[in-house]
């Protein structure tokens, strides 16, 4: 017994090293025990007797409020030193107490350029604010006859997480399964259905599907592709990767997986079904014959936000444009993200986007905006933007920063989001220091010029003293 309170007490402390209390107020992490187990008539030696209460643990317990705050000139000196560039370049940095919102270090904080992928943090914001975290997206499939013909319509509703098999209820990538959605509409069809043709209603998202914000390079390499309303997992050809080569339709690739997967399951009852897939609105009268709905809002953010899915963060945000009464395209989904970060309280002046996802050179976003973005998300009262803090990758383990942090200086400790351009290299997040205390931060470097590698490592050194510095 004494051997499994310990195993309990090390996967608690554990968890807290990976997932820092991010505020410092909320139900305590462990209930007081109630009770006392009978004893047993015979003489039984104490360590093999149950326990009537855990013992106490000094590390899970809520941060306390009144942990010493690192001294900024020290901490100004740790920084400055790992984040001298020996190339090109320029950064940006704030680091705040996440309690006060007092800024301890910054360096041009309000010098606004591309943010990579840490503008995510922006978009992941906005999609918790304006969408239910606890929501799904549905994708159905209406059928309507047309002479001899059955029509079915694969509609999308905002899923891009698809898989082209069976639904897994335990997955966030393929929760919702084309072959499981086709199964079930030919079983309600029946026998009767005739030829069986296959249409896509991809017409939830609106404007051209690709930007003229994004290099050709980066559409070419797969970073991005059109976006549409409905995908097998972000579109990306070999849907068991993250990573790799994009289709660039991904609605009508969703229809061809799903078409083949009913001439699979009507092959053995004889039902027909026509070769291709046409591109259409529902048509009027058809009647809904099969959905599947995909993970939750939360965990596709913590998803985008893991791996860095450009296709799924563009995609989440013209969602919340639509719930917010915008057009669901890219000038909605931007104008969507700048209007609930500010409303979150985050000074936007001078933010500028092209995109949602930080591909886009005409970003212009600071490493304040950043900071304070990320702070909001942890202090806020709103649960519905815990899934952000929660979904950040953790330094070596974890999504983008797994294959960071190796020499093991801050593996664990601290959470961020990543974002890495030719020119540009970023880190934004959170770490709780030596002394206890929650410190939010952003660093940015830009204006690289073959020295991206070089500015990358000396971002993460400057995270990694966080973590490991009081400072004082």
């Amino acid at each position: 017994m004494a051997r499994i309170i310990s195993g309990v007490a090390l996967v608690l402390a554990f968890a807290v090293l990976l997932v820092p209390l991010a505020v410092y107020a909320g139900p305590p992490v462990v209930k007081a025990l109630s009770g006392t187990p009978a004893e047993r008539q015979i003489a039984v030696p104490s360590y093999q007797r149950p326990p009537s209460e855990l013992s106490p643990n000094p590390v899970v317990q809520p941060l306390d409020p009144a942990a010493p705050l690192p001294d900024p000139a020290a901490l100004a000196a740790a920084l400055d030193a790992e984040l001298a560039l020996a190339g090109s370049g320029t950064v940006s940095a704030v680091v705040s107490d996440a309690l006060t919102g007092n800024v301890l270090y910054e360096r041009d904080p309000d010098a606004a350029g591309m943010p990579a992928s840490t503008l995510k943090i922006l978009t992941a914001a906005a999609v918790a604010a304006t969408l239910d975290p606890g929501s799904r997206f549905e994708t159905t499939v209406h059928a309507a006859q047309s002479g001899d013909e059955t029509v079915l319509t694969l509609r999308g509703g905002g899923d891009v997480l698809l898989g082209s098999g069976a639904s897994d209820e335990d997955a966030v990538v393929g929760r919702a399964g084309l072959t499981t959605l086709a199964r079930e509409a030919l079983q309600a069809i029946g026998d009767g259905a005739g030829t069986v043709r296959v249409q896509v209603d991809d017409t939830l998202f609106s404007g051209p599907a690709l930007s003229p914000a994004w290099s050709e390079a980066d559409v070419e390499a797969g970073e991005i592709a059109p976006v549409y309303s409905l995908a097998v997992n972000s579109a990306w050809v070999d849907e068991s990767r993250q990573a790799g080569e994009r289709t660039d339709d991904a609605a009508l690739a969703a229809g061809d997986a799903f078409r083949n997967a009913l001439a699979s399951a009507g092959s053995g009852a004889g039902i027909t079904v026509a070769d291709g897939v046409e591109r259409g609105a529902l048509p009027s009268g058809a009647r809904e014959v099969a959905s599947a709905e995909s993970a939750t809002v939360a965990e596709q953010i913590q998803q985008m936000l893991l791996v860095s899915d450009n296709y799924l963060a563009e995609a989440l945000a013209r969602s919340a444009a639509a719930a917010s009464g915008q057009e669901a395209s890219f000038e909605g989904a931007a104008s969507t993200v700048a209007a609930e970060v500010s409303r979150l309280g985050v000074d936007t002046t001078g933010l500028a986007l092209a995109d949602v996802s930080g591909l886009a050179a005409e970003n212009s976003v600071t490493a304040a905006q950043l900071a304070q973005t990320v702070r909001k998300v942890l202090t806020s009262g709103n649960e519905s933007l815990r899934p952000v803090s929660r979904g950040l990758p953790v330094a070596g383990l974890t999504g983008t920063l797994q294959g960071r942090y190796s020499d093991g200086a801050a593996a664990g400790l601290v959470r961020a989001k990543t974002g890495t351009l030719s020119a540009v290299t970023a880190l934004s997040g959170y770490v709780t220091d030596a002394d206890g205390r929650l410190l939010t931060f952003a660093l940015v470097a830009r204006n690289l010029d073959g020295n991206t590698a070089e500015a990358r490592g000396a971002v993460d050194a400057a995270a990694a003293v966080l973590a490991g510095c009081g400072c004082r």
